[in-house]
């Protein structure tokens, strides 16, 4: 029940378990947890593509056309050089919005800006999570129909021997005899050909 669960959130979260701290919360599904990071508001602004002339007053100049800054810096390494990238931090969200929304894709010093929210790290990791996934899904559609399954193989039969037999028919990706956890054939496998027309045949 609910007051379990929350006993448990009070009590949990945030203890030491083998020297991390563990984050103990409700459920909350995927695309509510996306909804969530895609609508928070911001004030920092992550400007890249900077011309390696662009200065601090340079990102002041143009953002603060925008609304207040509280400070504006194009980030350097350990000789001073630029990196071509920066932040800016507004006072107000909604001046951060309006600087995005007219600044991005903007050429400056022919360079074209990438203008956008200040992502934290958990953010970052979300997106590039979320597109991970959808490349995956991807492949999984393109290879649909390319992998067959075979069963009833003699125990002579090795991945080699697999592939040999069905080399005739087209490029086999990948080619794998099932085995126990003692190496005694299971008597099935599977070969994965390039395309779905090749495995057909």
């Amino acid at each position: 029940n609910e007051e379990s669960a929350q006993k448990a959130i009070v009590k949990l979260n945030g203890m030491l378990l083998n020297d991390k701290q563990v984050f103990v919360g409700h459920f909350v599904r995927k695309q509510e947890r996306d909804t969530a990071v895609s609508k928070t508001t911001f004030n920092n602004v992550y400007v890249k593509n900077l011309s390696e002339s662009t200065t601090d007053e340079d990102l002041k100049f143009f953002f603060g056309e925008y609304g207040k800054i509280t400070s504006a810096v194009v980030m350097r390494d350990a000789d001073g050089k630029s990196k071509c990238f920066g932040f800016v931090n507004y006072e107000n969200a909604d001046d951060a919005a309006k600087a995005v929304e007219a600044l991005n894709g903007k050429k400056f010093h022919d360079k074209e800006w990438y203008v956008g929210k200040a992502q934290k790290k958990y953010e970052r990791e979300l997106e590039l999570k979320g597109k991970f996934e959808q490349s995956m899904k991807e492949a999984a559609n393109k290879n649909q129909g390319a992998n067959l399954y075979i069963k009833n193989l003699d125990d002579t039969v090795d991945d080699d021997k697999l592939k040999e037999m069905f080399a005739e028919f087209g490029k086999i990706t990948s080619c794998k005899v099932m085995r126990d956890p003692g190496g005694i054939t299971k008597g099935s496998g599977f070969v994965a050909f390039s395309t779905p027309e090749e495995a057909s045949l």
